[in-house]
């Protein structure tokens, strides 16, 4: 439940990312909000990993799949809406 959590949590903070870009406006404003979101969820997703190894118990090669699953899902679906933003020309 609480990996489903901080994934959804992932998906906002993209769509924060993406408002921010729309609000700053100007050619490729939108791509800005996935540049931005990428290594600021890697961050989180490397700090929720560092948690759950360090205070939860669990060692590197069971968090190694959560950790990919918490920052690539979102890290995907930023990656498609940054491609098509940036072919689109907006």
């Amino acid at each position: 439940m609480r990996t489903l959590l901080i994934i959804l949590g992932g998906f906002l903070l993209l769509g924060l990312c993406f408002l921010a870009g729309r609000t700053v406006g100007g050619p490729g404003a939108r791509t800005l909000g996935a540049r931005l979101f990428l290594p600021l969820w890697l961050i989180v997703a490397a700090c929720n990993m560092y948690v759950g190894v360090t205070r939860a118990g669990y060692g590197v090669r069971e968090e190694l799949p959560v950790f990919l699953a918490i920052f690539g899902l979102p890290a995907i679906a930023a990656v498609i809406l940054w491609r098509k933003f940036s072919q689109a020309g907006m």
